[in-house]
């Protein structure tokens, strides 16, 4: 008996600093990619909204920060309950963890995996918020993302990623959030703009970006912090899976920035900036479910054709006539869904898991699993994000007075505009146009 006890303790995972250090770094990369999305999303909008816009992913760091602490990672993480919620008192209000308990299997504490996931859960609805530009009281929002990460995020996480959770024992492989996060906010987002309806001049009025090096800075930023949200993913970083997953994530991000130019070279006759941003979001967007699945050459099939399928996806708005203001659906709900489901055609079996993909001579059954873990968190986000939305709209109302969203949000909601002009002049001025005044004669006295 004692040398079986003696085995166990000498079996049993212990803390590593290194991956300690090594998740904490990738939780403050993940951290930045939410003002990151700030700035892509804040660039990509109208002068007249773009404060609104960066404080709409903003706020989310203050508010699911807090809910997180409260009661989100318990629900998230805590002890299964039915395999669709968890919960663990000792989480509520991360009162009950110990300085060096780990979390169960690995080597890092409880403390660092809560922040790690918390950064998860902060980007999230964020996300969301794009597809709502120009036209929604901020209070509502806020209201509207407390309200989404307890009712949505918080239990579609214990599914994917939970311990007991319906989608985790099934074996849908999601390596870092594209059912989770991806086609969780995708989904939420067209539920919402469903309810509340189309901006002023939808369709009429051109409502190109104010500013595309924000775009391109916001697009930098989430690129360089998504390193950390993919290859933190496997918490830790000593079996050489976090690494393939950071290589798949710049591979796959280059494919489809590239396919994304080159179909819309070929259907519009340029080269855009604001396509190169999309193409490397679209590319980021699908291979976080894929990554720890695929080779590099497997990721770099996965960018591509989520490169080409985003990029036509966001023209499905004009045709159908749902007003996706900054092409959430396009690319977060589109991107999500092709990588989920690529991993069921071009997974190894060599990497994170034993499972196969069809190409590798798996059959059809993991592609049928990431099938039901696609529709099913698109089905239930879609849902229940409309019901709340319609909820607010006819409470609290969810939209802005007409005649606010044509002048603009920013002022109104806000207080404040994004750029001073008071103090830039608009030519030489009308004093610098005179002649100067005669100099005073100096008195000479007698």
């Amino acid at each position: 008996m004692a040398s079986a006890i003696t085995t166990l303790a000498a079996d049993a995972p212990t803390l590593s600093a290194a991956n300690t250090g090594f998740m904490l770094i990738c939780s403050a990369l993940v951290m930045l990619m939410t003002p990151g999305l700030a700035f892509f999303y804040g660039g990509m909008v109208r002068v007249k909204s773009s404060l609104n816009m960066l404080m709409m992913s903003f706020i989310s760091l203050g508010i699911v920060t807090i809910l997180w602490v409260l009661y989100g990672f318990s629900l998230a993480f805590g002890t299964d309950s039915g395999s669709v919620i968890g919960w663990n008192s000792d989480y509520v209000g991360l009162s009950g963890i110990g300085l060096t308990e780990l979390w169960d299997g690995y080597t890092i504490p409880v403390y660092v995996f809560a922040v790690f996931q918390l950064m998860f859960a902060v980007i999230t609805p964020a996300l969301i918020s794009g597809a709502l530009a120009d036209r929604v009281k901020f209070s509502a929002w806020v209201l509207f993302t407390a309200l989404w990460v307890t009712v949505v995020y918080f239990p579609v996480a214990h599914w994917v990623w939970g311990a007991g959770g319906w989608l985790f024992e099934l074996g849908v492989i999601d390596f870092a959030g594209g059912t989770a996060v991806h086609i969780n906010a995708g989904a939420a987002a067209l539920g919402v703009i469903l309810v509340i309806g189309k901006r002023v001049g939808f369709k009429k009025d051109p409502m190109r970006p104010h500013s595309l090096p924000l775009v391109m800075l916001g697009a930098g930023l989430l690129w360089f912090g998504w390193f950390g949200f993919n290859a933190g993913s496997w918490l830790g970083n000593d079996d050489g899976v976090g690494a393939v997953m950071f290589v798949n994530t710049q591979v796959a991000t280059a494919a489809a920035m590239l396919a994304w130019l080159g179909y819309e070279k070929l259907r519009h006759g340029s080269f855009t900036t604001l396509g190169a941003a999309s193409g490397a979001v679209a590319g980021l967007v699908a291979i976080t479910p894929a990554g720890g699945s695929v080779s590099p050459l497997g990721a770099i099939a996965v960018g591509a054709i989520a490169g080409v399928l985003c990029a036509m996806a966001v023209g499905l708005k004009y045709k159908f006539g749902y007003d996706d203001s900054l092409d959430v659906v396009g690319v977060h709900l589109v991107g999500g869904i092709a990588g989920s489901l690529l991993v069921g055609f071009f997974a190894t079996g060599g990497v994170q898991s034993e499972a196969k993909g069809l190409f590798y001579g798996g059959g059809l059954e993991q592609l049928g699993k990431q099938a039901i873990g696609v529709f099913s968190v698109l089905a239930y986000s879609l849902v229940v994000s409309a019901i709340m939305a319609f909820l607010l709209d006819k409470t609290i109302g969810m939209r802005v007075a007409e005649d606010v969203e044509v002048s603009g949000i920013d002022q109104v909601e806000h207080a404040e505009t994004a750029y001073d002009f008071s103090g830039a002049g608009g030519g030489i001025s009308a004093r610098t146009t005179t002649a100067p005044a005669p100099a005073a004669s100096k008195k000479v006295d007698a």
